[in-house]
């Protein structure tokens, strides 16, 4: 999504949100939108087994240049999101994205400056950003 449509985005949740006003509400539901898009992955795992974990100790060697270790660095995922698994993913993560936009709205911050903001960061800080 473009700047634009960010700023449209935002704009318009701000005109849909009637019922989660207060701050709290906000904080309330956005977290348990982002304990739904955990739920979704857990599950393409657990019951539909598109994904796979396999999860073991991450490899860093020290003698190693940071563009090299990323190399031996993993997800730990096997497999790709099924089309179900994908849409309940998707679905969540709108929700989460929804109540990120109105806690912006709420607390008067430009979400596309936030993500401008991150992006120069990454851009100047490079590997060395290791969020």
């Amino acid at each position: 999504m473009d700047s634009s449509g960010l700023n449209v985005f935002q704009k318009q949740v701000s005109e849909l949100l009637l019922r989660h006003k207060s701050i709290l509400d906000v904080l309330s539901k956005f977290n348990e939108s982002n304990s739904s898009v955990h739920r979704s992955v857990i599950k393409s795992i657990t019951e539909c087994g598109c994904l796979e974990v396999n999860a073991n100790k991450q490899s860093w060697c020290e003698e190693k240049g940071m563009e090299d270790a990323q190399e031996g660095l993993h997800s730990h995922l096997k497999g790709t999101l099924c089309e179900n698994c994908l849409d309940a993913v998707s679905t969540t993560l709108g929700k989460n994205l929804f109540y990120m936009a109105s806690l912006c709205n709420l607390l008067e911050i430009d979400l596309n400056g936030v993500i401008d903001e991150e992006t120069n960061k990454c851009n100047t800080l490079g590997l060395f950003k290791l969020s």
